[in-house]
């Protein structure tokens, strides 16, 4: 079970990383310039509404980190990651193109209807068709692709442990840099160019940091898939239940697991905890049984995974709140910005580009992170990153809050400035407020979250468990359009106008303050769960967080090594290798045979 990695010495670091990092960059330039001012396009292109774009760009943008998922399990059981990122790159550039095409042609967009969207029949189809291709490329790319560099590092080593660390921030930092160049010159040519132009750009910069992957092939250390890991989880939940009825030992190294000299060539053994002990009845061994069958009893190993899982369900549940807000800040921020002045000075700053601010700040926040605060802190706590995983992630959760507490008191002054006699525009750069605060908290969170499922998750999961960061911006996202229409539906009925607060197409007529205070208010709700999650859970050992490779053996010899075991199978009246005994079943009758000795 687990990765198999083919010359781990020669190949992988930093160096290898290097085409990992030109690719994720150049693909997140076209990603978050798209993402930001998609909502315009939906809006003034294609005729949504402002609650109508909002949601499209939402539930683009949630399915989209939900597809991650299916990058991880593909990567962890069919393909490579190397060559599912591959795949998923050649899809995205692909709907990129079909995007081009429908906002350049002008038969291919919809008439203005005045409702909440217009679009219908082949024009929907080719325009959800397009867009969902393109959350499809996205998303199996950022399901794989983090995971597949940090597998250019050897954990097991302590200084590819700190390399590993620093490359989650490095990782960061380019797709930070990346960002600032979308949402200034991409962002730029959408507005003052054309959308087609725009779309066209992050095609082609998609496709040659596609290449540049491709590139790297012979430096990588390529992972590959393994047995699959949901069907290891769903083996345990089967058995568990099975022996529901069973009693656990009251030792638990009664409960199997396979010996020390079969697991000196197999991956990670990790040792019992004694959280969740009703998923222990899996690895009870049946009486009856001759042999240690996979749906009959699983390993106390395979067991602890599914208990790794189930302790990271509350962290990454507390963690989906703050991906809401950030929505927002896609969204009706945007929305918010188009209503104010856009000048700075002679020039005029479009509205997407104002996350240009927070990105500038964190391009350079991110190596003082790294080469000033990481090496003091790890002076003082003895962590490879200086602070834990989950200290991170906290800090990200306070500013997010502190975000949308700011949004709401901008959104004020605004709309007061607007209602006065003759209205007035405030500066477009009063949205840096909540920008820069969100900015620093999704620095913490992200990277915080990434590298804490990464380095916790099983050997054979790790790029399943990545993903996890991105199904918390999944959630985040769905739930963002369902606040959206229950905050609607909910003050159409309690307000004295009967509108809701999101209501119409008019931000000046709306209550977008009171949607960001109501906001700031659960994430401190949502805070207080996460503390109470942060202090529960239970790190796993350090020891078991490396991938242990298979040692090279000879095939001569590996035939010769599964004859001689067959030969003492058929002794013992088990059947052969060729009859399906795997290595659980080996270790059983290694131990008959000793016993016999």
């Amino acid at each position: 079970m687990g990765d198999k990695v083919e010359n781990i010495k020669q190949k992988g670091g930093f160096r290898a990383c290097t085409f990992v990092f030109v690719f994720s960059a150049l693909e997140n330039m076209g990603f978050i310039a798209n993402g930001i001012s998609m909502v315009l396009y939906f809006k003034n292109e294609m005729h949504f509404d402002l609650a109508g774009a909002s949601n499209t760009l939402t539930n683009f943008f949630g399915s989209t980190f939900l597809l991650c998922l299916v990058g991880g399990f593909i990567s962890d059981t069919f393909l490579s990651r190397f060559a599912t990122c591959l795949i998923f790159g050649t899809l995205e550039v692909l709907a990129l193109v079909m995007l081009t095409i429908q906002a350049y042609s002008k038969n291919l967009h919809p008439p203005d209807c005045g409702k909440s969207s217009c679009l219908k029949g082949a024009i929907a189809a080719y325009f959800y068709g397009s867009l969902y291709l393109y959350s499809f490329g996205c998303g199996g790319n950022r399901g794989t692709l983090p995971a597949f560099g940090a597998g250019q590092f050897d954990e097991n080593d302590p200084k590819g442990a700190k390399a590993l660390a620093s490359y989650f921030n490095f990782y960061l930092l380019a797709t930070t840099v990346a960002a600032v160049i979308g949402v200034t010159g991409i962002v730029y040519v959408f507005t003052e160019k054309s959308w087609w132009l725009g779309f066209l750009v992050s095609s082609v910069a998609n496709f040659i940091g596609l290449i540049a992957l491709a590139a790297g092939k012979c430096l990588y250390r390529i992972q590959q898939p393994g047995e699959s890991p949901l069907v290891r989880v769903a083996q345990v939940l089967v058995v568990a239940i099975k022996n529901r009825k069973l009693s656990l030992p009251d030792n638990p190294e009664e409960l199997y697991e396979i010996n020390e000299k079969e697991r000196a060539s197999t991956w990670e053994r990790i040792p019992h905890a004694n959280q969740f002990r009703c998923l222990d009845k899996a690895a009870i061994m049946p009486k009856d049984s001759a042999v240690a069958a996979p749906w009959r009893v699983c390993t106390v190993t395979q067991v602890e995974e599914v208990k790794i899982l189930t302790r990271m369900m509350p962290i990454l549940a507390s963690t989906i709140l703050m991906n809401t807000c950030l929505a927002q800040l896609q969204t009706f921020s945007i929305t918010q910005g188009a209503a104010m002045d856009p000048h700075l000075g002679s020039i005029k700053v479009p509205t997407s580009s104002i996350p240009v601010i927070p990105l500038l700040f964190m391009s350079i926040l991110l190596p003082l992170y790294e080469f000033f605060f990481v090496p003091f802190a790890r002076k003082i706590t003895g962590h490879p990153s200086g602070i834990t995983q989950l200290q991170r992630v906290g800090i990200g959760l306070v500013l997010s809050a502190v975000s949308m507490t700011v949004a709401g008191l901008v959104e004020v002054i605004r709309r007061n400035a607007f209602n006065e006699t003759p209205p007035k525009q405030i500066s477009l750069f009063w949205l840096s407020f909540q920008y820069c605060i969100f900015g620093i908290a999704d620095m913490f969170t992200f990277i915080g979250l990434l590298e804490f499922f990464y380095k916790e998750a099983p050997a054979g999961m790790k790029t399943l468990a990545s993903s996890f960061t991105y199904l918390s911006l999944s959630f985040g996202y769905f739930l963002s359009s369902a606040f959206v229409d229950i905050i609607n539906a909910v003050t159409k009925r309690i307000t004295p106008s009967k509108q809701g607060w999101l209501h119409g197409k008019d931000i000046n007529k709306n209550n977008v303050n009171l949607f960001y205070w109501f906001l700031a208010i659960v994430s401190v709700l949502n805070l207080v769960l996460y503390l109470y999650a942060a202090a529960w859970y239970k790190y796993k050992p350090e020891n078991c967080s490396d991938i242990k490779p298979k040692p090279l053996m000879d095939p001569s010899a590996k035939e010769e090594k599964i004859d001689q075991d067959d030969g003492k199978a058929k002794q013992y009246g088990a059947a052969s290798s060729d009859d399906g005994i795997i290595g659980k079943e080996k270790e059983f009758i290694h131990d008959e045979v000793k016993s016999q000795e």
